[in-house]
């Protein structure tokens, strides 16, 4: 009997800390879709792995939340698949060069979001409906009156565009980003703030 109760309390053991690392604890400042980006999954795989959560909104710093399957994600795919959701690998790929070029030094979340903008805006009436003349519009992205957008994108680049693509509408409201230490037209100043991600200030 005591080596059967040794046998089960050994194995307990083993079993607990297991269970508790696919656990994460909601920090200060926390939505469901920064911890969705930061764990290379989507919003929805969250709310499917937790159905205390009635919407993408009710959760709380201190909270635990499951996360084990974020690893299993398309998400995390290499730059050679296509993204399920895109619509086009010539989308994806033009994405990820503008991801690139304006975001190439920026991280993760960085590189999501200005994705992200770039989809915000072909949702949204008052701007063109495809990637490409979203990108292309005259007088948008520096990058396309530079040359800067003919680049090679790398694959933190390309997952940063499954993930927008992924989480499409839950990223970021933003419709504008720029930085404002090199900047030379504040226009975009009186707009209101949505976030601060490393050198770039989102606007809606």
């Amino acid at each position: 009997m005591k080596k059967l109760l040794s046998t089960l309390i050994v194995a307990a053991a083993v079993l607990v800390p297991a269970a508790q690392s696919f656990a994460y604890t909601v920090q200060p400042g926390d939505n469901l879709s920064k911890i969705a980006i930061n764990n290379h999954t989507t919003v929805q795989s969250l709310l499917n792995l937790n159905p205390q959560i009635s919407n993408e909104n009710d959760i709380y710093a201190g909270s635990n939340i499951n996360i084990s399957s974020a690893a299993n994600v398309s998400g995390t795919s290499n730059s050679s698949n296509v993204s399920s959701t895109a619509s086009t690998s010539y989308d994806r790929e033009l994405l990820a060069k503008l991801v690139h070029a304006e975001a190439g030094g920026e991280s993760f979340a960085g590189k999501v979001a200005v994705a992200a903008v770039v989809l915000n805006r072909v949702d949204s009436p008052a701007f063109p409906n495809t990637i490409q003349d979203v990108i292309y519009q005259p007088g948008q992205f520096t990058p396309v009156q530079n040359g800067m957008i003919n680049n090679t994108p790398d694959q933190a680049d390309y997952q940063a565009v499954d993930q927008a693509f992924a989480n499409r509408g839950h990223v970021t409201s933003s419709l504008y980003f720029y930085n404002p230490s090199i900047a030379t037209d504040h226009w975009l100043d009186h707009l209101p703030t949505t976030e601060v991600i490393g050198h770039h200030v989102f606007k809606q």
